[in-house]
């Protein structure tokens, strides 16, 4: 699900589940193959983690807010607060066993 900013709090922050955020931009390369990635992940995980996506491209606030120095960026929120991020392409093992610690 890709939000913006005025969706942040609600959809992240306030989330009552874990949240795997990726921070993207169109022209990102490596960001375009993450997709069928969150798809994946998104369908195995249903219900015992949220997927968002926010372009920076649309919401460049974010990028200070969150510090976020290279694309993608993949942080997880649980209880509104960041616990891991992972810069950079991943693999899926790579992203499951971040999402693991948290659900």
């Amino acid at each position: 699900m890709d939000i913006s900013t005025s969706e942040f709090s609600k959809e992240v922050l306030e989330s009552k589940t874990p949240v795997l955020v990726e921070f993207w931009a169109s022209w990102c390369l490596p960001c375009q193959t993450a997709n069928s990635l969150l798809e994946e992940i998104k369908k195995e995980y249903k219900k015992k983690i949220k997927v968002i996506k926010i372009n920076l491209d649309k919401n460049p606030t974010f990028s200070s807010k969150y510090n976020v120095k290279g694309l993608p960026t993949f942080m997880i929120f649980k209880k509104g607060k960041e616990k891991e991020r992972k810069i950079g392409a991943q693999s899926k093992d790579n992203l499951c066993q971040m999402i693991e610690k948290f659900i």
